[in-house]
């Protein structure tokens, strides 16, 4: 049987993985070492009236940078990975409006895989900005 590319396993992934099917995130595209992934809003996302939480534009982030660390990987035999760092830098509120994020590797090592993420709404402006440390196997 042959092995599954990283895209492969990441559409399986993300829809099927309960905390992000029970935030609605979706995968808008996917490519080699890049992912981008949405966040629609709705009222139950909102910290404070309709300002998106911090954890839910977090875990969009964090979402986005697995799916890209995964892109373009040799598949290892193990399906396992994690998240070993993922620093935000928060730089508005989002008010009422559906999220994207977009993730890109800026570095493979052997094991370890070094992502840069961005997130912004409709508009095109920044929301939040990451880095993220995957490891993968």
């Amino acid at each position: 049987m042959e092995r599954p590319t990283g895209e492969q396993v990441m559409r399986e992934f993300v829809p099927g993985s309960p905390f992000a099917k029970l935030l609605g995130v979706s995968i808008r595209a996917l490519g080699d070492g890049t992912a981008e992934l949405e966040l629609p809003f709705r009222p139950e996302l909102a910290t404070l009236a309709d300002t998106v939480h911090g954890g839910a534009i977090a875990t969009l982030a964090d979402t986005a940078a697995t799916a890209a660390a995964w892109c373009g990987a040799e598949v290892p035999e193990n399906l396992q990975g994690s998240t070993v760092s993922l620093t935000m830098q928060y730089a508005r509120a989002a008010r009422g409006v559906d999220l994207v994020a977009r993730a890109r590797v800026t570095r493979r090592s052997r094991r370890l895989v070094f992502l840069e993420v961005t997130v912004s709404g409709p508009d095109g402006a920044m929301v939040a900005h990451g880095v993220a440390t995957y490891a993968l196997g």
